[in-house]
């Protein structure tokens, strides 16, 4: 009986001398996490005071040291919507337009997360910054192309890109292991929005290895420029699918993302309207028909006005909303099409459809070979 006590308490001594071991080798583990939290936490909680003090520079200094504190990465969704869209409003008080428009946009894009109020506000300030900006949408096939803006690289093909620029006019440029480089001239006004599809062509079949010294001495290399033969044309129906793929990709990114912009316009617009009503039936003169009675007073004009605006915004939106819906669809279904037997030769220039929105008008124009 004494042998089986021993053994007990030697076993209970083994398994509080374990779980002591594990409780310090997890302590320090759990003390290390605590810095890349409070480094996040403290550097919003600088950039918050700072924005209610209206430092705006001080402010943004703060939200890209949160962004980019360590641990950013598991930023919760709503927090990081609202370090972006707080870093493009600091932006747009000290005049940054193109700062402000690209952060702006990505937390709208992330407008699940945020509540009605900061919508609103950040959608108004997205607004007023791409009034200053230009909007370039750019995709490039084959998808693992580099694509480069006056030089520099701003990603692959796989994916259209939106570049928000300062008005002036850029050359884009894609270029491939095995392509022929492509490039293509843009030209873009504050308010303006293009499209840019950049088709690669495969290089031309010409041999690897240097000509043989014999065959050189025999026979001189004639110049490209005096060859008898002129070169034939290549039909224009030679890279038309790709061509017109790149096309649908960038059209439905730029009918969407215009569409989504009108849209919130008109959300924003239907939620001024609803606070000028309360404010109004707040008055005891003010009745529910007082705009329809003579004479009408101050504030029915101002309602009126709004309320088209808003009808027009609500009703462009969803038109262009449905349009990318359509042409996405279209799109996506050519992939699943054997279009090979349409085609040809390699093209010497192909179909660009450039998508084109500004302050008046919204449209699509096609450029090319037809």
């Amino acid at each position: 009986m004494t042998r089986l006590r021993t053994v007990v308490g030697g076993i209970c001594l083994l398994a509080a001398l374990g779980s002591g071991i594990g409780l310090a080798r997890a302590a320090p583990a759990a003390e290390g996490s605590r810095p890349v939290e409070s480094a996040v936490t403290r550097a919003h909680q600088q950039a918050r005071r700072a924005f209610g003090a209206r430092r705006w520079a001080e402010a943004e200094a703060s939200f890209e040291a949160a962004l980019a504190a360590p641990g950013a990465a598991w930023m919760p969704a709503v927090q990081r919507a609202e370090v972006l869209g707080h870093l493009g409003l600091c932006e747009l008080e000290q005049g940054k337009h193109r700062e402000a428009a690209e952060h702006l946009g990505q937390s709208l894009e992330q407008d699940a997360a945020l509540n009605q109020m900061l919508l609103r506000r950040f959608t108004r300030a997205f607004n007023r910054a791409v009034e200053h900006v230009g909007r370039i949408y750019v995709a490039a096939s084959p998808p693992d192309a580099e694509i480069l803006m006056d030089g520099k690289p701003i990603g692959t093909g796989v994916t259209a890109h939106e570049l928000f620029v300062a008005p002036g006019a850029y050359t884009l440029r894609a270029r491939l292991s095995g392509h022929g480089e492509v490039s293509q001239r843009v030209e873009v006004a504050a308010g303006m929005t293009v499209g840019a599809a950049l088709q690669l062509a495969r290089a031309a079949d010409a041999p690897a290895r240097a000509p043989d010294p014999g065959a050189r001495k025999s026979e001189p290399i004639k110049p490209v420029a005096a060859a008898a033969a002129p070169v034939a044309a290549p039909g224009p129906w030679a890279s038309w699918p790709g061509t017109l793929r790149i096309a649908g990709v960038a059209a439905t990114t730029a009918a969407l993302s215009a569409g989504a912009v009108f849209m919130l316009r008109e959300s924003v617009l239907a939620g001024d309207i609803r606070e000028r009503l309360d404010g109004l039936n707040r008055d005891p003169a003010w009745t529910s028909g007082a705009c329809r009675e003579a004479p009408q007073p101050p504030a029915c004009p101002e309602l009126q006005r709004m309320r088209e605006q808003r009808d027009r915004a609500g009703a462009l939106g969803t038109a262009l909303v449905a349009t990318g819906a359509v042409v996405g669809a279209v799109t996506a279904a050519s992939f699943f099409i054997n279009l090979s037997s349409l085609r040809s030769t390699p093209a010497r220039s192909g179909l660009h459809v450039v998508p084109v929105t500004t302050a008046q008008q919204v449209g699509v124009v096609a450029l090319g070979v037809w």
